[in-house]
């Protein structure tokens, strides 16, 4: 089992920064790729970012240039950041963390992130 914890989410004016973090500890081994979605009210849930284990990153139209995905590891515990940066209104919705192990892709519970134009 992998138990994912996400932080950083709050309310921003447009033009500003966050910083989210998410942490997947338990059975850390196996876990390949991390990422972020994220799913705004009536909308269907998107990718924003994902990391592979070896590093190769992947974004979102929306998120390139102002979005940068990164993961830390150690023997207790996978973290992945997402920083945020110049955002807008429309970044507004609830961020998810993903991270996959061996085909099963496990979810945070996501954590708002409120862009006040």
């Amino acid at each position: 089992q992998v138990q994912l914890v996400e932080s950083g989410g709050g309310l921003v004016q447009a033009g500003g920064s966050l910083r989210l973090s998410c942490a997947a500890s338990g059975t850390i081994l196996g876990i390949g790729d991390m990422g972020w979605y994220r799913q705004a009210p009536g909308k269907q849930r998107e990718l924003v970012a994902t990391i592979s284990g070896g590093g190769r990153t992947n974004y979102a139209d929306s998120a390139k240039g102002r979005f940068t995905i990164t993961m830390s590891r150690d023997n207790t515990k996978n973290t992945v950041y997402l920083q945020m940066n110049n955002l807008k209104p429309e970044d507004t919705a609830v961020y998810y963390c993903k991270v996959a192990k061996w085909g099963v892709d496990y979810w945070g519970r996501g954590t708002l992130v409120t862009v006040s134009s």
